[in-house]
């Protein structure tokens, strides 16, 4: 057969290209070559698009686009500005006067810029109700009683009161309302004394027969021994020509023998706070109130009820409605426990609370601790012999009686807390405080 011999173009060119394919075939470039679509090279040019063109620049990043539209950099500037007054705020509450911990200045400050809904749920969720039966962590047969008596003037000074003059009150024993008692239980130890008379007698009681581990104390003092001054707090009532210091300095401690706290912030109390002339809020008829007379003396009922304005009148501390009235405990105690009788940790009923009474013969009893609800505090004031009551401040950050030691000397005391569990140190006054506080004395 003869040979296949390929025509040719007229320029000598075979119509069969080198590698092979015969005419009709698809070009197909080497495989060891790449290529770059729409390139005009083995490579193609750099930077060339899909269709043969050179790419664009790179189009300014999501937030140079947004920094770009004025209303975004107005709502940036406008942020900024609140975090800086956020900062600031929070800061000044952080340094403020006092000696209120971490925690409870930012729960205060945040009551005080309307986010106390937030601070309520997040106490919620946290909260731990009471545990029910137990034993108390410490014994109830203490506390002791101070080495030796308190003299009104200092060490040197010839007491007032005497023996001769004065004959000693000794409080009733009291039942438990925990049933049996414990060792110790209700029985009353001097704290403090005035002219070698007892002043000031001390007692624990467990609240209630459910909550058997938690411990309630109790303190009886006797007027006649002793003067009662209520002291301003560095916020509230805040700043002011109150008459007296905010805390109690060196050389305004000679003859002190107890202090505890106050009440509600004054925009809770339902009432105000008057001292030297001067009124922070409103003194507001039935309110509850804590009167201090320019002797010395305190009387506690309702205002307009009997106690009012006077040339007499030193201080007033109003606070809620009474809890004790005419010897009897009103039902209103059980009814709106959160918003008649103050916003507790996580909704309990069955928190840290503090409360004042007088009894018919004019001792005044104070009563605070731990896992009492309203009722059960009215029911210690009442048991103790309080005739008029009133519920002073909750929740643990405030809780506070502190009765002293006239040592090293009768200038300088030192103080013991009378629950060993409160969560204020025993010192509390000692430095500034930003609550009200009353400070007792030799009379």
């Amino acid at each position: 057969m003869p040979r296949f011999v390929p025509p040719k173009f007229p320029d000598g060119n075979s119509l069969v290209e080198p590698g092979g394919h015969q005419d009709g075939q698809r070009d197909r470039p080497p495989a060891s070559v790449p290529t770059v679509r729409g390139g005009s090279g083995p490579q193609g040019p750099k930077h060339a698009s899909r269709r043969g063109k050179p790419d664009k620049p790179r189009r300014p990043r999501l937030l140079r686009r947004l920094f770009a539209h004025r209303s975004v950099r107005v709502v940036l500037v406008v942020f900024v500005a609140f975090v800086c007054w956020v900062a600031f705020s929070v800061g000044q509450a952080m340094t403020a006067p006092g000696n209120a911990n971490t925690s409870t200045r930012l729960a205060e400050w945040a009551r005080d810029h309307y986010l106390g809904p937030v601070v309520t749920f997040g106490e919620w969720i946290t909260y731990q109700a009471p545990k029910v039966g137990g034993k108390p962590t410490f014994s109830l047969a203490a506390p002791s009683t101070p080495s030796t008596p308190a003299r009104a003037g200092g060490p040197s000074a010839t007491p007032k009161a005497s023996a001769g003059t004065i004959t000693p009150d000794v409080p009733a024993q009291l039942s438990s309302p925990a049933g049996t008692p414990l060792p110790g239980e209700g029985q009353w130890r001097v704290l403090a004394s005035v002219g070698g008379i007892p002043a000031i007698y001390g007692t624990y009681l467990r609240p209630d027969s459910l909550h058997t581990s938690y411990v309630a104390g109790i303190a009886s003092m006797d007027q006649r021994l002793l003067t009662f001054q209520l002291r301003p707090g560095a916020e509230d009532p805040g700043p002011g020509n109150w008459g007296y210091a905010p805390w109690l300095p060196p050389g305004s401690r000679t003859g002190l023998l107890a202090t505890f706290n106050g009440g509600f912030k004054l925009d809770a109390a339902g009432g105000g706070f008057y001292l030297n002339g001067m009124t922070k809020g409103i003194l507001t008829p039935g309110a509850a109130s804590l009167v201090y007379h320019k002797n010395g003396q305190v009387a506690i009922g309702e205002w307009g009820r009997g106690l009012g304005m006077s040339s007499q009148v030193l201080g007033v501390r109003q606070n809620l409605r009474l809890i004790v009235d005419h010897g009897a405990v009103p039902a209103s105690v059980d009814q709106n426990v959160q918003t008649q009788w103050g916003a507790t940790l996580g909704g309990g009923y069955d928190v840290w609370r503090s409360g004042i009474g007088i009894t018919s013969d004019g001792r005044i009893i104070f009563v605070y601790g731990p896992a009492l609800s309203v009722r059960t505090l009215a029911d210690l004031l009442q048991r103790a012999g309080a005739v008029e009551g009133m519920q002073l401040d909750i929740n643990p950050a405030w809780m506070s009686y502190m009765y002293y030691k006239p040592s090293p000397s009768a200038a300088d005391p030192t103080p013991v807390n009378l629950l060993p569990d409160q969560l204020e140190p025993a010192d509390r006054y000692y430095s500034v405080n930003s609550r009200d506080f009353t400070a007792v004395y030799a009379r």
